[in-house]
């Protein structure tokens, strides 16, 4: 009995077979699943690399060849101008970068100020002369604390993890609300007011 019933489930399905009215394609013929090539699939598009900073951009590692916590440069265009108050801080200029001077203590460039006549600015497109506004909508969080000598509305902003010994970033702004001074450094010389001081 059960070999009957399995040799007429087989005749119904090659009766069955016989029905259809699509061949089965051969495995190696076109259209075959194992020979379709699927359709391209989008790759979504990666973004342009940022652009490096070109030598008038200030960047939390520097400017151009001048760089957060190593020498100044030699043969480079920055160097000690006019009267120094002291002998373990030093400030250097470049005729290259008018407006800019940079803090070197211990022999090592510790902070780096764009200010007024500056030309260079952050990655940001931020420079002396920028609103407070724009200030604070590029870099939300930053502390505020009174200047020392300047009336408010002037203040300095200063990045949260300013004490942390990574370089980083602090404004002044004038009376007017704008920035006066953009300074890029470690503590406590970023904090400095008066120079080397």
């Amino acid at each position: 009995m059960k070999q009957l019933l399995a040799a007429s489930a087989f005749a119904l399905a090659l009766a069955l077979a016989a029905c259809t009215s699509e061949p089965t394609p051969a495995p190696d013929a076109p259209g075959n699943a194992a020979n379709a090539v699927a359709p391209e699939t989008p790759v979504p598009a990666t973004p342009a690399p940022a652009p490096a900073p070109d030598a008038n951009t200030l960047t939390l590692e520097g400017l151009g060849a001048l760089r957060i916590g190593e020498p100044v440069p030699a043969g480079g265009s920055w160097a000690e101008r006019g009267a120094q108050a002291s002998d373990t801080c030093r400030i250097v200029s470049s005729p290259d970068h008018p407006g800019v001077y940079a803090i070197v203590e211990g022999d090592r460039v510790r902070r780096i100020t764009l200010g007024q006549n500056s030309t260079a600015r952050l990655i940001e497109g931020i420079g002396v002369g920028a609103s407070e506004a724009e200030v604070r909508a590029a870099f939300p969080g930053f502390r505020e604390e009174a200047h020392k000598y300047v009336d408010a509305p002037a203040k300095y902003l200063t990045a949260p993890n300013a004490a942390s010994g990574d370089p980083a970033l602090r404004f002044e702004t004038n009376a007017e609300g704008q920035v006066s001074l953009i300074h890029v450094g470690t503590m406590p010389v970023l904090g400095y007011v008066e120079g080397c001081s």
